[in-house]
């Protein structure tokens, strides 16, 4: 009868347990959400990833709602403001439209937008070797070198040489095409023409280097702005290897024997003199004997 009891007392506190959390389950589901206001500002955001050189449309950007205690500087509130405008950073998906990362309203788009105040663009042609492999992409820092080989001619031969005529460039484009899709997770892209952002005096020399040599790029770390400190190198300091240099029409020199150092003869001794005792009755006397 008592195991009854406890059974029937045991039960009876499961249900009641189950009942109480069951009504404060639905209490709390019938609870209404509060929504807490925050103020916003219109802001423009592209709709898919844009890349350099664009010229945006309605289709690439929308306006959003932005939280205005954390506002982008340079964004727009309106699509009329960044339509027609050249892209000149790339921008993601759902990344504000800044002033930053587009052209003026009459600047227009492609490459003219992407120069840099003061500079100017100047396209060279490589192959892959040229292009370091394939490597020199967009926004990567290069030195362009020039190798000029002997021409040939008797009456003014010129001795091979190469040597850095332009340091740490920036590339613009590599390629006849600004969307560089094959270049955004970084891997090589073969390209024929190279688009270099270089000061007006660097152009110059770019040119005359065209001109006379074979241009190289060579691919340089964006942290090291040091200037390449070399005064090139020539064919004749090129074999001689890393050794002594060899001295070229140096005079025979006879071999003279080394002098042997001159002993002094040591001095003559005195013959040794002998002396004999000789006594004769009383009388003792010593006689020399050679």
């Amino acid at each position: 009868m008592k195991q009854h009891r406890t059974l029937i007392v045991m039960t009876v506190a499961v249900i009641t347990a189950g009942l109480a959390a069951l009504g404060v389950y639905q209490a709390i589901q019938h609870i209404p959400v509060r929504q807490v206001e925050m103020e916003t500002v219109p802001v423009v955001v592209a709709t898919r990833a844009i890349p350099m050189g664009t010229r945006l449309t309605t289709d690439d950007v929308k306006v959003v709602p932005w939280p205005a205690r954390t506002q982008v500087p340079g964004a727009f509130s309106n699509v009329p403001a960044v339509l027609d405008r050249g892209v000149i950073a790339p921008i993601g998906p759902n990344e504000p439209v800044t002033s930053m990362r587009v052209a003026g309203p009459e600047a227009g788009s492609g490459l003219p937008p992407i120069i840099p105040s003061g500079m100017r663009a100047i396209s060279v042609r490589v192959n892959e070797v040229v292009g370091v492999a394939g490597f020199v992409l967009p926004g990567t820092r290069v030195d362009v070198l020039v190798a000029v080989a002997d021409d040939g001619d008797e009456s003014n031969r010129k001795e091979p040489m190469a040597r850095t005529v332009v340091n740490n460039v920036q590339v613009l484009t590599a390629g006849t095409r600004y969307d560089q899709e094959e270049s955004k997770n970084g891997k090589p892209q073969r390209s024929t023409v190279v688009t270099l952002a270089v000061l007006p005096a660097d152009g110059e020399r770019i040119a005359l280097a065209s001109n006379e040599g074979q241009l190289s790029l060579v691919l340089r770390n964006p942290l090291d702005v040091d200037p390449a400190d070399t005064t090139g190198i020539k064919l004749a300091a090129l074999m001689k290897g890393t050794g002594p240099e060899p001295v070229l029409d140096a005079p025979k020199r006879k071999m003279v024997p080394a002098k042997k150092p001159v002993v002094a003869a040591p001095a003559p001794q005195e013959p040794q003199i002998y002396k004999v005792e000789a006594i004769r009755g009383a009388k003792r006397t010593e006689e020399a004997v050679h």
